[in-house]
């Protein structure tokens, strides 16, 4: 009952202790960020919550990277355990591979931005630590670029927007490069797989 908060365990409180642990795991300069997203848990107020559920995003710059995350994620799981009481298990996992800019996604970078010199647009990269099926389709070996999308800003906000001439602008964009792939201007050996048989 919550009028004996001493004698229950607080599971809001321990994904709380789990959150901030969440975000000391941030390395911005090895290009590993962690983003606590949404907290589930509770009911009524005059009751210690009994469960709770901490969902977060991490992106990182190598794939290297993971087992080292994944491995202090559990750690601190075993952590909140040993200070709260509660069990903390992990679920989920990594499902959207880093995608390092290697001399294949920088061929296909330059050969968009070459194509939008063309149409007097300067495009260029910005590393996000994407977690978008392009980093799933790098993974499998295909070269990609990803948000060829409308000029705009204050992305998955309520005061995301686009600018409008900037639609005309990517649909053109878009042309030229299907123009250009169609007539054979992109050096296609950058983009072939290496088969091997065993």
């Amino acid at each position: 009952a919550g009028r004996n908060p001493q004698d229950g365990r607080n599971a809001i409180v321990a994904a709380a202790d789990c959150v901030l642990g969440l975000t000391a795991l941030a390395a911005p300069a090895q290009g590993i960020s962690v983003n606590p997203a949404k907290i589930d848990g509770g009911g009524a107020v005059n009751v210690v919550p009994d469960l709770a559920v901490v969902r977060f995003n991490v992106r990182l710059a190598e794939p290297a990277q993971q087992a080292g995350l994944f491995a202090a994620v559990q750690q601190l799981c075993a952590a909140i355990h040993e200070r709260h009481g509660c069990t903390a298990e992990l679920a989920g996992g990594f499902t959207r591979p880093p995608k390092p800019l290697d001399a294949r996604q920088r061929a296909l970078h330059d050969f968009v931005a070459g194509t939008g010199a063309q149409l007097g647009l300067t495009l260029g990269t910005r590393d996000t630590g994407g977690v978008c099926d392009g980093n799933n389709l790098a993974a499998a070996g295909l070269a990609n670029v990803d948000t060829l999308g409308v000029r705009g800003g204050a992305i998955h906000s309520p005061d995301e927007f686009l600018i409008v001439d900037s639609l005309a602008e990517r649909a053109r964009l878009a042309t030229r490069l299907l123009v250009r792939l169609a007539a054979g201007e992109l050096d296609r050996t950058l983009f072939a797989r290496e088969t091997r048989c065993c």
